[in-house]
């Protein structure tokens, strides 16, 4: 199993306009970490919100808010690691599923 796994999750306070409907980023955050945690054993598994209407001053994030802006993408975003698993609203089966692939072990 990798060691500190990172959960990142793109969003914005003004919910994304073709999700009218569906929680807010933050709210999804936050349920993200609460379902993670019910599922796998987290002690290895960070998070980490960016709210693309006030990026930190890192490269990375601020690279991908200019491909959401410039891609209409659809938000929250969350990737896992490097890899973007799920856009607009996030579907826990594809984020379980790229847990598992780093071996994160699920609760007894």
């Amino acid at each position: 199993m990798e060691k500190n796994l990172l959960v990142t999750v793109y969003g914005a306070e003004q919910i994304c306009a073709s999700c009218v409907g569906a929680p807010g980023s933050k709210d999804t955050y936050e349920w993200l970490q609460a379902a993670i945690g019910r599922k796998y054993v987290a002690d290895d598994i960070d998070y980490e919100y960016i709210d693309i209407d006030n990026p930190p001053e890192v490269k990375k994030h601020q690279d991908f808010v200019e491909r959401i802006i410039e891609e209409d993408l659809f938000y929250p975003i969350v990737f896992v690691n490097d890899e973007l698993v799920a856009e607009g609203i996030p579907r826990l089966k594809s984020i379980y599923r790229e847990l598992d692939k780093h071996g994160i072990a699920l609760q007894s």
